[in-house]
């Protein structure tokens, strides 16, 4: 029988340096460390938005040569956002981090891709309104995106489904 997950709930990294990994992922995410184990040289990091325990462990494990490109393990993490707006935004930061390594459209999503300080690849993503996947909904081309005509397109379509409520400032 096969087992009923309804999702993904959080990833862990093994890291070189535990801290220099939480402030990656606080000035690209806003994540927060809601726990942090010395002993283990772990911490655990929630997303600003996220109704999750934590959505990303990350292990010390001291310097390490990286993992060969395409040697067996995880590829990348997928990280998404409610708006083509939002994922505009994911890409000034990370290029601005020096993070940034591409982009692309894959039909149903947008995509911008980045590696953190220990080269661990991820994809922030904005995905279409199910109602217009078409003939994406069986397929996910690797294609050039342009970010601007998505944004033309789509401004204000949010689609991530129930997420926390974006803060309101006064």
């Amino acid at each position: 029988m096969p087992i009923p997950a309804v999702r993904l709930n959080h990833a862990v990294l093994f890291v070189a340096d535990v801290e220099r990994s939480i402030a990656f992922y606080r000035n690209a995410f806003g994540a927060e460390t809601v726990a942090y184990e010395p002993r283990m040289r772990a911490a655990f990091l929630r997303m600003p938005r996220s109704t999750n325990h934590h959505d990303l462990g990350l292990f010390g494990v001291g310097a390490q040569p990286p993992r060969e490109r395409g040697s067996i393990g995880l590829y990348h993490l997928a990280w998404q956002v409610d708006t083509i707006e939002d994922l505009d935004e994911a890409r000034r930061t990370l290029v601005g981090l020096g993070a940034h390594v591409g982009e692309s459209s894959h039909g149903a999503t947008k995509s911008v891709y980045a590696a953190d300080p220990d080269g661990n690849e991820f994809e922030v993503m904005w995905m279409l309104p199910q109602s217009e996947w078409g003939s994406y909904d069986n397929a996910a081309p690797v294609e050039a995106l342009d970010l601007p005509a998505e944004i033309e397109r789509w401004a204000g379509v949010a689609t991530a489904g129930e997420l926390v409520p974006r803060e309101v400032t006064a």
